[in-house]
């Protein structure tokens, strides 16, 4: 039945949410929000934990070595260009973020646009629910499967789409929490 093949992209959906989620800056450094960040190496886009080593010594900073020097302004370049908000510390060999305590405007203005994230995600899931709703009535519609099989298939997934809105509204509460509590 097509009902693995909805769960699959439900759970791709979760997957992009949780991604979208790691990429928003929260006060504490995460490696993760260098994820979109592109260095320009050798005329090539290259990402760059691919260029260089990145740490986190303390709650608030990020280290970023490169394992070539020569790239250490073009990574300082990327990382200005790059819309995370932070200004770049060089001082030759390594290059330090440090991540400002968050005011209470950033936090709520975070909230707002995790929640918007989460609601895109909610849109997606429904809208592949949608798609199975369709299919299930496309199927009974060419005499495919009964009445009862139809009602059946919905049924399952209705329940399919309420554990997924589930597991993103808990998500969201867990990073609501993480930006409201640092």
């Amino acid at each position: 039945m097509e009902l693995e093949g909805l769960e699959e992209r439900m759970q791709k959906t979760i997957g992009v949410f949780q991604d979208n989620l790691s990429e928003i800056r929260a006060g504490r450094a995460n490696p993760a929000i260098l994820n979109k960040v592109s260095v320009e190496y050798y005329g090539v886009a290259t990402p760059i934990n691919q260029v260089a080593g990145i740490s986190v010594p303390e709650a608030r900073t990020i280290v970023i070595q490169p394992w070539d020097a020569s790239v250490l302004k073009d990574i300082e370049k990327a990382i200005l260009a790059s819309d995370i908000g932070l200004n770049p510390n060089n001082d030759g060999k390594v290059i330090r973020l440090n991540f400002p305590e968050l005011t209470e405007e950033r936090r709520k203005d975070l909230a707002k646009e995790i929640r918007k994230i989460a609601e895109e995600a909610r849109v997606s899931v429904r809208s592949i629910r949608r798609d199975g709703m369709d299919n299930a009535k496309t199927k009974c519609k060419n005499s495919e499967i009964t009445e009862d099989d139809r009602a059946n298939l919905e049924d399952k997934i209705q329940k399919l789409t309420d554990k997924y809105i589930g597991q993103i509204d808990k998500l969201l509460e867990d990073k609501e929490k993480e930006i409201m509590n640092i």
